[in-house]
């Protein structure tokens, strides 16, 4: 409480109940951002704020800040029994007021200044404190909260665009300017509206000291970075995009967390939201420091950090990153390097159960939105419920097909022929988890060059390799994820201190790449054979995967839900050479409309194709009665489809 209090008055001015403490303590406590942290008044109360903090080995508390000189006597807080929490109420301190905890430990005379783990809003980097903040927006997005359900469904089409707001795009006019998130929510908007996603995930938003680690290296759990804006700004960002009818996925970071010393680390003189042992403690990758999933306050915080987006952020969905290195105690550690668990295996049994934990609440309490897995193992049933023994997440990111493919595809076309089984491999787990297909910014960095640069040939095959592999990855089974850059076949890799190079779209080559990326689009919101049956055996079926000669590969999409129709046929020449009377079993007799042909001239290519449809003939092939006798332009894709006054 605040010097000028009473004793006795915290009970008094507490926002937490004794039901809070309790579940706080054990574990289950989702909605720790209501009553832990700083709040406002409300107007009936004297003008002031609450202060709340966890600190268990602390012997005192104090509130500095620059409303007290960063006097550390000045405004002392409580003890709460034994719960571990400190609390109190100082009067006159309000919005935008600037603080930290002054935390003395019991160990070792260890004193230090710790922002707020539940601040709501953080001072711009490199400055570290918490600043004291209301939450309170106008939301405009209540058709799309109603429907959402609908838009985030496993049946719906998701095309996700991946971005990083600090690099999207930058002041024209002082390139070292972030956009803030209200300049950049319109521009956003109109180019989902050119491009044709249906959702945008953004690499992570919570506050973090380094912009170089792109998000994540959090320490602001609660909180938007204000490097682009407040709060309410970010709120304005996912608001808009929600008007215009589109999703908002966040990438959230359970798995590790720096050690700067504003942070979560050694918090009140002991490892208290880490492990104490290194060994599970620490993580080599990173440098970082790692969870204690088994203690039950650390498991309430990023329970609570996780609803909090979803409540007060109306975010559609969650991305947990780096699942595989929370799976795994051995994870990129050597022998001797880990402990095992209580059975001497190498799964952390804690871990396991926080995630399963964090899916059931998820979709307990918001059963509209999504999660998604980053997680790079087999490790079996991800995206399976948990009454069924998964670990429940909604969809997990299929590493496998990104890796597989992207190798194939730098490939020269003329040793494409021995790596087929590359792009084939797939067929045999497609359908073990819900997969979302992902060209993420793992991939254009470090390195490994953009989507454009790694592909073979000259300028006009890498684009044509380009549109193929885009197409190729709307028309697989699972939900698309493309980050940004790819979408204007960038040159160079991805750099976090620019822009995305928005000039391209002057060159015809790179804007006729984005109007490929709009066709397919397009084509995988419109057809339900490409999105109804993502997750569904039933909407796949190869015509011929062992055309490995030719690196010619042929499917059907279907619908399952649909009657007599709902059919597409999709045909890819992976090498620069046209083939002519190229036959493909179809499944029904009749006139194909060629609804996709990456080789189109209005997107970059030659205009080799097939005058906009194909008759059938009687003559079996492919296990059908009936096939179709095609011309394959180079390097592109082609889909062809019943015409729709047919079906029935």
């Amino acid at each position: 409480m605040g010097a000028e209090e009473e004793p006795g008055s915290v009970a008094r001015t507490s926002l937490l109940t004794e039901d809070d403490l309790h579940y706080f303590n054990e574990g289950t406590h989702t909605g720790l951002y209501r009553v832990l942290g700083a709040h406002l008044s409300s107007e009936s109360e004297t003008p002031g704020t609450h202060f709340a903090v966890w600190a268990p080995n602390a012997e005192a508390v104090s509130v500095v800040g620059d409303f007290n000189g960063w006097d550390g006597n000045a405004h002392p807080l409580s003890s709460r029994g034994g719960s571990g929490i400190w609390e109190g109420f100082i009067p006159g301190v309000q919005e935008g007021a600037v603080y930290k905890y002054d935390i003395r430990s019991r160990h070792g005379g260890y004193r230090v200044q710790k922002a707020d783990p539940f601040g709501f809003r953080h001072e711009e980097p490199p400055r570290t404190a918490s600043v004291v903040w209301d939450l309170d927006y106008e939301w405009g997005d209540g058709d799309w909260m109603e429907e959402r359900g609908a838009r985030n469904h496993h049946e719906a089409p998701v095309s996700v665009y991946e971005v990083h707001l600090g690099s999207w795009r930058r002041d024209p006019g002082d390139p070292e300017r972030f956009l803030s998130y209200r300049e950049i929510a319109p521009l956003l908007v109109k180019h989902l509206k050119d491009t044709g996603f249906t959702h945008v995930e953004f690499l992570p938003v919570m506050e973090h000291p380094f912009f170089g680690s792109w998000g994540y290296q959090t320490t602001g759990y609660f909180a938007p970075t204000s490097r682009q804006g407040s709060p309410q700004d970010f709120m304005y960002l996912v608001d808009q995009l929600h008007q215009h009818g589109y999703g908002v996925i966040l990438d959230w970071v359970p798995s590790h967390f720096p050690s700067d010393e504003h942070g979560l680390g050694y918090f009140d003189g002991t490892h208290l939201f880490e492990h104490e042992d290194p060994r599970k403690g620490f993580h080599p990758d990173w440098e970082s420091l790692i969870f204690n999933y088994g203690r039950n306050e650390v498991r309430s915080f990023l329970f609570s950090s996780a609803l909090f987006w979803l409540d007060q952020y109306h975010v559609d969905g969650i991305r947990v990153d780096a699942v595989a290195s929370m799976l795994y105690l051995d994870y990129s550690r050597e022998e001797g390097d880990w402990i095992p668990n209580e059975y001497g295996g190498r799964e952390n049994l804690e871990a396991i159960d926080f995630l399963r934990r964090f899916n059931e609440e998820v979709y307990g309490q918001f059963p509209d939105v999504m999660t998604a897995a980053e997680e790079s193992t087999a490790w079996p049933m991800v995206s399976r419920p948990t009454y069924l023994g998964g670990l429940g997440f909604g969809t997990k990111w299929d590493m496998g097909w990104m890796h597989d493919t992207l190798e194939y595809f730098k490939r020269d076309p003329v040793y494409r022929a021995h790596h087929h089984n590359q792009l084939t491999f797939r067929g045999v787990y497609a359908f073990n988890e819900n997969f979302m297909l992902p060209l993420s910014h793992d991939e254009v960095v470090h390195g490994k060059g953009s989507l454009i640069g790694r592909m073979p040939g000259d300028d006009w095959q890498r684009r044509a390799n380009l549109r193929l592999l885009l197409a190729y990855q709307t028309l697989q089974p699972g939900k698309k994820l493309l980050f940004m850059g790819g979408e204007v076949g960038q040159w160079r890799e991805w750099d976090h201190d620019g822009s995305v190079d928005w000039h391209l779209l002057e060159e015809p080559g790179h804007s006729a790449i984005l109007k490929t990326v709009q066709s397919l689009n397009h084509l995988y919101t419109s057809e339900p054979a490409l999105h109804r049956s993502d997750f569904d055996p039933a909407g796949f079926q190869w015509i011929d995967p062992n055309d490995g000669s030719n690196s010619v590969l042929s499917f059907l999409r279907r619908d399952p839900s649909s009657e007599g129709g709902g059919v597409l046929v999709a045909v890819l020449n992976l090498t620069p050479i046209p083939r002519e009377n190229y036959r493909i079993g179809v499944p029904r007799a009749g006139r194909w409309d060629e609804v996709l042909n990456t080789d189109a001239r209005e997107l970059g290519g030659s205009g080799l194709g097939n005058l906009g449809g194909v008759e059938s003939v009687p003559i079996p092939s492919h296990g059908h009665f009936h096939s179709l006798v095609v011309t394959l332009p180079p390097l592109a894709a082609l889909v062809f489809r019943v015409p729709k006054e047919s079906e029935g």
